[in-house]
């Protein structure tokens, strides 16, 4: 058990792990295209219009998510202003709260602090909790109410009161209502699927069933005001969010981010280090003594039957896993914990070889590509980043060391593993990178030109979206195609405006010199793309961006 004195040491060190890892480089790093140029976007738009019902960008409708992870990202830029940080705060903030709900559940299960604390020391510092954790998505913030669900699930099954019961399931429901309105429907059948083999297993599915109504209308409660607000107002949107945005993504022959059914393994296997040593044990363990320990089955439960569902589903993404974090790290923490009281630190030992592993592997990669191979990730001029990501994954390798030493007495700091990745990573991204990926430095270096437009024209809704949270204005215009905002300009007549198709081109652009320059910012792979366009009075590149600026003509 944790003393008073251990307990205060770790709980510092586990706060100063959060600061440097989730807090620190928030503002430095630039945001990436098209997700965190496109939550940036629309939260923006919505506190400016004061629209917090109906999601737009680029001023045109956005029907592919709910609205309560903007609410959050809404909340965020209010209090940080219109910032890099304010753009991912939402999402460390939902891990913030997923850790002390992981916290909270294993005191619940196992009554023992330390046990509580390494869960959640283990959850914080895995790879894709804390590089999804880090980035503006939905995930983190679906991650969030989803084990606030699940820990409402444990708490009801666990209740020896009607009065308990009764609180825990409608707590439960506004959890899983709070989930709908930040994903969609397949949030709303997380904790029915998980709740069904438990429930069973336990002889209490007749109790599900029943006080189940509860989470229901509760459920129901918590999101009907805004379910029928954006109905009132787009009465579209249902039809398109349930068909296209869950029926033919996750399951028709055209499902986005199509992916073979083992997709996933690779995922959490990358997901859980600097841990994964501990994990086939955990896993091993917790099915062994399934019958026994019957949170050690709830655990099993809540990863694998969403594993299993997501698998199937054609439709696949990394962050997807994200919600599935949690049990994992409760189940490894326990292992790991149990270990080391029993001093068998095999485990825990072949845990720090394997970090020591990856350190070792990513920094020869890294030299093998750069000096041997043909296609370098860095350019000759950026010897100082390519030295930097060594340094990253070299005090990976140096940390794995120290944990496999001492017969593995040492092995909780393999969480300290990330932190220089953490920190460097901002700085390390090879300019290739962010010419295309990371359009805020090129906007940036030629904000002058572009306030002076009184039109801006873009080939891409990720760097559109991107130009718009730069000059603070949505009136930014789409050359040639419009990708995921398709729908909302093709559907409704007073978006049509906002696409402008080659064919067309150079006769809207005679009409709109009459009124202001033209900024045309294009992204291409090949440059033969750009002679297809007017010869411009400028021309700015960066080899993957370029932007072409029309001067205004009486």
């Amino acid at each position: 058990m944790l003393n008073n004195r251990a307990s205060k040491i770790g709980a510092i060190l586990l706060a100063l792990f959060f600061v440097l890892t989730y807090l620190f480089p928030l503002n430095s790093r630039l945001l990436w295209q098209p997700d965190e140029t496109r939550y940036a976007e629309i939260s923006r738009e919505m506190v400016v219009s004061g629209n917090w019902i109906v999601p737009h960008m680029l001023d045109i409708r956005y029907f592919e998510k709910p609205v309560a992870g903007y609410w959050i990202n809404n909340v965020s830029q209010l209090i940080f202003g219109h910032t890099n940080f304010a753009v991912r705060f939402g999402s460390v903030i939902s891990i913030l709260l997923s850790t002390l709900l992981v916290y909270l559940l294993a005191r619940m299960m196992w009554r023992n602090r330390q046990v509580a604390f390494v869960s959640s020391l283990i959850y914080l510092s895995m790879f894709l909790v804390f590089s999804v954790g880090t980035y503006s998505v939905l995930d983190p913030m679906l991650a969030l109410w989803v084990t606030a669900s699940m820990v409402c699930c444990f708490w009801a099954l666990k209740a020896t009161t009607v009065k308990t019961r009764i609180l825990a399931w409608i707590t439960l429901g506004l959890a899983c209502g709070m989930a709908f309105m930040t994903k969609g429907f397949l949030a709303l059948a997380i904790p029915v699927i998980v709740m069904i083999p438990i429930t069973l297993y336990q002889k209490q599915f007749t109790q599900m069933l029943l006080y189940g109504l509860l989470a229901v209308f509760s459920a129901a409660l918590i999101s009907l005001p805004w379910v029928l607000a954006i109905a009132k107002a787009e009465p579209d949107y249902w039809h398109y969010f349930f068909w296209v945005e869950h029926i033919q993504r996750f399951s028709g022959e055209d499902a986005q981010h199509s992916s073979p059914f083992w997709y996933y393994i690779p995922v959490v296997l990358l997901g859980v280090i600097p841990w994964l040593g501990l994990l086939p044990g955990a896993l091993m363990g917790a099915w062994k003594k399934r019958r026994k320990r019957p949170e050690l089955f709830f655990l099993l439960c809540w990863f694998v039957v969403p594993f299993l569902f997501f698998s199937i589903a054609k439709g696949k993404l990394p962050t997807y896993m994200l919600p599935f974090m949690a049990p994992l790290a409760m189940l490894m923490a326990k292992y790991g914990v149990d270990c080391a009281r029993k001093f068998r630190m095999k485990a825990l030992r072949i845990n720090g070889y394997i970090n020591i592993f990856i350190g070792v592997a990513v920094v020869i990669a890294i030299l093998v590509i750069q000096l041997v191979s043909s296609k370098p990730i860095y350019m000759p001029y950026e010897w100082s980043k390519w030295v930097l990501a060594i340094v990253a994954f070299s005090l990976w390798g140096i940390i794995g060391y120290l944990c496999s030493t001492l017969n593995g007495k040492h092995w909780l700091w393999a969480a300290s593993c990330s932190l220089g990745v953490s920190l460097c990573i901002g700085q390390a991204i090879p300019n290739s990178s962010v010419d295309g990926k990371l359009p805020q430095e090129f906007i940036r270096q030629n904000i002058e030109t572009l306030n002076a437009s009184k039109y801006i024209v873009s080939n891409s809704v990720g760097v559109g979206a991107g130009l718009a949270w730069e000059l603070q204005r949505s009136d930014i215009y789409l050359y040639e195609r419009t990708g995921e905002l398709t729908y909302g300009v093709e559907e409704y007549p007073d978006s049509h405006h906002k696409l402008i198709k080659p064919d067309n081109f150079a006769q809207w652009l005679e009409e709109a010199r009459k009124e202001g320059n033209v900024s045309v910012v294009i992204t291409f792979k090949d440059p033969k793309k750009l002679a297809q366009l007017p010869r411009p009075e400028e021309l700015v590149t960066n080899h993957r961006v370029a932007i072409l600026t029309y001067e205004k003509r009486n």
